[in-house]
């Protein structure tokens, strides 16, 4: 017979191992259901439906996500940002908040933001941005066209080319796009970096038809084009 010290203290043991376990399971099995905090540190959050379906990322650029569809990640061939990305009903990027900026040990001032809406299972039919670099600074509103394929397909090329020489990428996607067709930017209204304003609104081809700029030094013009670029009629101030 065990002494009576010894069955104490394996009784108690015994005891708190229950309570610890049922503790633990109990914080499995029922999570909370909410929770108010002041303040809360992270590197990034997933948004999503009750099935487990992505909607949302919000993360820092070290954690940012590749390029996700229907719930599968992909590489991203150069985003590295801080932002929020936007997923739609079947888990695949839809568009995305993107920003940063800092000054260089030059001293040289670099500022950027993006804001854009995805077509489905493509690239931004609509996107909005702001960037500086020095005293150059440029800002535009954009609309674009984009084929009716998958850019899953445009992925998965860029991931089987991405071990080859430059050049030899460069060869691929060219004819890839020649192949499937690339974006075509509609409409383009933009501030650039020379100081001027211009809105250009361009054909389904991509071929700008009518320009309307004012220049650094403000003067105003309004052109229309051919296909080909050629200037067909044009609206300029009387000196």
């Amino acid at each position: 017979m065990k002494p009576v010290g010894q069955r104490f203290l394996m009784i108690y043991s015994g005891v708190l191992t229950a309570v610890f376990a049922v503790t633990v399971l109990s914080g499995f099995v029922i999570p909370p259901r909410s929770m108010s905090l002041e303040q809360l540190d992270v590197q990034r959050i997933n948004v999503r439906e009750p099935d487990g379906t992505l909607r949302l990322v919000i993360s820092n650029a070290d954690k940012e996500p590749g390029i996700i569809i229907k719930g599968r990640e992909y590489p991203h061939p150069n985003r590295k940002v801080a932002g929020m990305l936007f997923y739609n009903d079947e888990g695949s990027e839809n568009g995305g908040l993107i920003f940063g900026g800092e000054k260089s040990k030059e001293g040289t001032k670099r500022s950027y933001g993006h804001l854009s809406f995805d077509a489905y299972e493509q690239d931004q039919t609509l996107a909005m941005g702001s960037e500086q670099d020095g005293n150059s600074r440029n800002a535009s509103i954009r609309f674009n066209d984009y084929p009716d394929y998958s850019i899953l397909e445009e992925v998965q090329l860029m991931d089987s080319i991405k071990s080859l020489p430059k050049a030899e990428q460069q060869a691929k996607m060219k004819a890839f796009f020649d192949a499937h067709g690339g974006p075509t930017t509609r409409m383009k209204l933009g501030r650039n970096g020379d100081n001027s304003v211009a809105l250009a609104l361009s054909d389904a081809q991509g071929h700008p038809r009518i320009e309307m700029k004012v220049a650094p030094d403000g003067t105003p013009s309004l052109q229309m084009l051919d296909g080909s670029g050629k200037v067909i009629g044009e609206l300029v101030p009387k000196h």
